[in-house]
């Protein structure tokens, strides 16, 4: 019986363990998102997705296929090392982003965990600029221009992917561009400014439409006054219950003051009732 109950508890403890050494797969995240295929490409030509799975939280700042330009055609070490600095070793979401108390604030990358890194080229900074969350190298005199977009996907709190605008290169990491100057950084930050530019256009067009309706069918709403003139005659249902109340007789006679006759000849048969009923008994007494 023991050795049953450990055997169990050990498969419980293998299970266990097992899915906590594979709580996501970023490749197979990202494969739902084709904007993303060619960053989720470079995570597979690097072998960079191997170090991620095997983290238990992380933070992954992705690139879409418009603002990879900078970075194609690189080398694959250098590839994985400007990738690695898109890797987060902590979990942010665009509400821990924005809750942050500092206006700039160090995080630590996947990057600096290689042994490779110098002069903090394994940390990004995060700032706050003009109501925007920017990040950038955290290499003195890096430019700071990968403006967050938007998140893509989350496993809370696990793993979360966030599109950046730009690469992030870090000075020193490229040696063809050791200034890590990227040439579109302003690329997709434009597309969602003109979007909204848009919506406001077609929204108002409709909107007088909309009111149109509404002022036409004011009118109507006069006819249904037509409906209480059909339920007044209805109002008559209530003196064939009158009977049933003729304890209070006296009382509801006067509150059916729309039927006057009927109420008056109620009055006459009962004292005439009242008047045989006394002779009766006068001459029963006699």
């Amino acid at each position: 019986m023991n050795s049953k109950a450990f055997a169990c508890l050990f498969f419980a403890v293998f299970i266990f363990s097992s899915s906590a050494a594979s709580a996501f797969n970023i490749t197979k995240l990202l494969s739902r998102y084709p904007d993303f295929s060619t960053f989720n490409d470079f995570l597979t030509q690097t072998k960079l997705y191997e170090q991620i799975n095997r983290r238990q939280t992380i933070t992954v700042l992705a690139l879409d296929n418009s603002a990879v330009g900078d970075i194609s055609g690189k080398p694959a070490d250098v590839l994985k090392s400007i990738l690695s600095a898109h890797v987060v070793l902590d979990y942010y979401d665009i509400e821990k982003l924005t809750d942050l108390s500092k206006k700039s604030t160090l995080l630590t990358t996947l990057y600096q965990s290689s042994g490779t890194a110098q002069n903090q080229q394994g940390f990004l900074n995060v700032t706050k600029q003009s109501g925007e969350i920017v990040f950038g190298s955290a290499v003195k005199g890096a430019s700071h221009n990968a403006k967050l977009v938007k998140a893509v996907a989350a496993q809370p709190y696990n793993i979360s992917v966030l599109q950046v605008s730009s690469p992030i290169i870090a000075p020193g990491i490229d040696a063809s561009n050791p200034n890590g100057t990227v040439h579109n950084a302003t690329t997709p930050s434009a597309s969602p400014a003109a979007t909204p530019k848009k919506a406001p256009a077609s929204s108002p067009a409709k909107s007088p439409v909309a009111d149109t309706p509404d002022s036409s069918e004011a009118p109507a709403a006069d006819s249904p006054a037509d409906a209480p003139e059909a339920d007044a005659p209805e109002a008559s249902a209530p003196e064939a219950d009158a009977p049933t109340s003729s304890p209070p007789a006296p009382s509801d006679a006067d509150a059916d003051a729309p039927a006057p006759g009927k109420s008056s000849s109620s009055r006459v048969t009962l004292p005439v009732g009242a008047g045989i009923v006394m002779g009766l008994l006068s001459a029963m007494v006699a």
